[in-house]
């Protein structure tokens, strides 16, 4: 345990997916590595490579010195160049190589962890370049770790852990983000309501409601007579709101009762994650 418990649960969840994600491409061949995930430009080796250098950061190791190529089509922001370095500089790395410098991060990563002892508050780097709290940084780890599990999993055919620890972490960070979907990116009117209804491991029904000076809020509570109802399961919530699919791609696994142009509006704004 940490020396203040309420670090605990997102540590625990980004255990479990990191653990996972070991245990994952542990046994992949050297061309199962260059596999395209749902990520613009990234393969296996990216993603991992991915999560190994912000685990370094983390830890506080150096930056490092690479020019990328200039030919990287995905790569359209500072945030995406920065995050790029740490992918680039490990692509020509072997599996062998991809393994064992994650189980190494890991390891260092846990001790780091289990000796923590500021306090949630306390102000620190995050690996986005912004300043965050502890508990904040924590808690978007074991998000974004979770994330990438899910997104190794699809590609290789390996589906799991869409109820772990990680995936309440993400259920939670994700409905928190739906007022500001539904009311600042798709404009709903006022007083209305819009209801998410999501089946599957992670079962949960969600209402935002807008009200007369256009602030949304989200509750549990069941709404008579929504404005716009979505029906859709976990992993198709997940991949909607994580940017990895576009609507019209999974629109046969989302069922819409309500105002059509809100809806669409709703669906298109879905994306949180950068």
């Amino acid at each position: 345990m940490t020396v203040h418990p309420s670090l605990q649960p997102s540590i625990d969840a980004w255990t479990h997916s990191i653990e996972a994600i070991v245990e994952l491409v542990k046994p992949l061949v050297e061309s199962e590595w260059s596999v395209a995930t749902d990520l613009p430009g990234w393969s296996v080796r990216d993603v991992v490579s991915h999560i190994i250098g912000v685990e370094c950061e983390m830890l506080g190791d150096p930056r490092p010195i690479h020019t990328l190529p200039r030919d990287l089509y995905h790569v359209r922001s500072e945030f995406a160049r920065r995050m790029e370095v740490q992918v680039d500089v490990r692509r020509h790395h072997t599996a062998l190589e991809m393994v064992s410098e994650l189980e190494y991060t890991v390891i260092r990563r846990s001790r780091q962890l289990r000796n923590e002892t500021r306090k949630p508050d306390a102000e620190m780097r995050s690996p986005l370049g912004e300043n965050r709290t502890l508990e904040f940084v924590l808690r978007q780890r074991a998000f974004d770790v979770w994330v990438h599990e899910q997104d190794l999993r699809r590609v290789l055919g390996k589906p799991g852990n869409l109820d772990s620890p990680g995936a309440y972490v993400t259920r939670d960070l994700l409905v928190n983000a739906l007022p500001v979907v539904v009311a600042k990116r798709a404009k709903a009117p006022a007083d209305s309501a819009v209801v998410f209804d999501v089946s599957g491991p992670m079962e949960f029904l969600r209402t935002v409601r807008t009200n007369a000076e256009g602030r949304a809020t989200v509750d549990g509570s069941v709404s008579l007579g929504p404005t716009v109802t979505f029906a859709l399961d976990w992993d198709t919530f997940v991949q909607l709101a994580c940017g990895r699919v576009r609507p019209a791609a999974v629109a046969e696994r989302v069922k819409v009762d309500g105002d059509p142009e809100l809806a669409a509006a709703i669906l298109d704004q879905l994306a949180v994650t950068p």
